[in-house]
């Protein structure tokens, strides 16, 4: 019986242990974490016949050597044991390769990009899902791709959110659809470089039939035209800023089609239709249509989901009103851009909740945007006194260092109320790791402190 390994005990290793093991496989699981939780999974996978090892982290002794390495998402795929595996010729593919292999007989829509990747997904599997379609999101939202190849019954098409970390350790992953949302920036702690990042992303797009793209992402129009020939564009400004003569934009309210260089553009949905706020939930509602469309997707399914759509959580989710002043949980803005687009989509003033692990990346227009819309700024984190400290050099000095969330949420409510401020939103510009386990955690910590608040007044 063949032999597989996999890395990392989430979600994602167990539903690949799942697959191998339905497929015939011998499988072992190793994580170098133990916890409560994790040894229950252990004891729970031993009745399944996967055997766990926890506390312990793969190594590849010369003997009795596993034929497959299976990574989940958010293990680095230049550690060393992995560099060694690829040396001995042993396959070693992530989790989401699995799953295609299983699920590539069905059409695939893939979308990645540094933001807006969540927002994109979640409409587009409601929109194929209106239509009647089983059409489940996965990868980085809703179910673990492995776990979707494990229904009894396969979808009818797959909508995967894929980030940077799955295309690197895919190979033959191919959409129907590709979507490109933004491109900036992030992760390159793990890339080390703008190019290699903006490589593997492109890999994906490569890979895919139809190519949907963002045009008025700055990045990904300035190589435009010249690295994709045949790809359709999108633009929230016009018809007339379309980089190529197909594609999909706004116009007077709308959302518009242009098929082929000759088609007459077709009117789809009213831009008004899509409760989210922002420009950039605008250029998700294009791009959502965009894959809807080249799917063949109906355009009256397309109007019923738009109008249903709820929006995500963790992204500019609305919780509650007092006294006049929204707060708004957008702990999802992981990075300075995400965040930046955060504060813009609300209206200032505002009182700004930022702070947590720090990432790499360049910050100017994000401070400058605090400078034009933040009434005042609390923050929390390791990263409290770094943000302290380039709120000074920019000459902004209406920030305070309040180190958690349950010191912030009454504190935010007390300066709206002085600076007449009519939202509190938490859009930490960071990683969690530092606080909690994951941005959703901390998002649920703030909902759940804002709501105990407003509810004790």
């Amino acid at each position: 019986m063949p032999r597989a390994s996999i890395i990392g005990l989430g979600k994602s290793g167990i539903a690949a242990a799942r697959l191998l093991q339905r497929e015939g496989w011998e499988v072992e699981l190793n994580d170098r974490n133990t916890s409560e939780t994790l040894l229950k999974q252990q004891q729970e996978l031993a009745t399944e016949n996967i055997t766990v090892k926890l506390g312990h982290s793969l190594e590849l002794n010369d003997v009795d050597l596993p034929q497959l390495i299976v990574v989940s998402p958010g293990v680095p795929w230049d550690i060393p044991v992995l560099i060694k595996a690829r040396e001995l010729s042993i396959e070693t593919i992530g989790e989401m390769e699995l799953a295609w292999r299983y699920l590539q007989t069905k059409p695939w829509v893939g979308i990645t990009g540094t933001n807006g990747k969540t927002t994109t997904t979640a409409l587009i599997a409601a929109i194929f899902q209106a239509a009647g379609l089983d059409a489940p999101a996965c990868g980085n939202i809703g179910y673990a791709a492995c776990e979707v190849a494990l229904a009894e019954k396969l979808p009818d098409w797959v909508i995967g959110e894929i980030s940077s970390y799955q295309i690197e350790s895919s190979v033959t992953l191919a959409p129907r659809i590709g979507v490109w949302t933004t491109f900036t920036p992030d992760h390159l702690s793990r890339h080390k470089t703008l190019e290699n990042y903006y490589n593997i992303k492109a890999k994906l797009l490569q890979n895919s039939q139809l190519q949907v793209f963002n045009g008025d992402d700055a990045y990904l129009n300035k190589v435009g035209l010249s690295q994709w020939t045949d790809a359709y564009w999108t633009s929230v400004k016009g018809k007339e800023h379309l980089i190529s003569d197909k594609g999909f934009y706004i116009q007077d309210g709308w959302v518009f089609e242009k098929l082929t260089a000759t088609a007459t553009p077709q009117a789809i949905v009213e831009v008004s239709a899509l409760r989210m706020v922002g420009e950039h939930n605008q250029q998700n509602l294009l791009m959502a249509v965009a894959a809807a469309r080249l799917g063949e997707i109906e355009i009256e399914a397309i109007s019923r989901a738009v109008s249903e759509f709820p929006g995500v959580p963790h992204r500019l989710e609305y919780i509650c009103t007092w006294e006049g002043i929204d707060f708004i949980n957008d702990s999802k803005a992981t990075n300075y851009d995400a965040a930046e687009v955060g504060l813009a989509s609300v209206q200032s003033p505002a009182i700004l909740i930022a702070g947590g692990e720090a990432k790499a990346g360049d910050d100017t227009g994000w401070l400058a945007k605090i400078q034009a819309q933040a009434a005042a700024v609390l923050l929390i984190g390791n990263a409290a006194p770094a943000f302290a400290k380039r709120l000074q050099e920019v000459g902004y000095d209406n920030y305070e260092i309040v180190e958690t969330m349950e010191n912030a949420v009454p504190k935010s409510a007390e300066l709206a109320q002085k600076y007449q401020a009519s939202v509190i939103l938490l859009s930490p510009a960071c990683a969690s790791f530092d606080q909690y386990p994951n941005f959703e955690v901390r998002g649920e910590h703030f909902r759940q402190l804002c709501l105990d608040w407003v509810g004790n007044r």
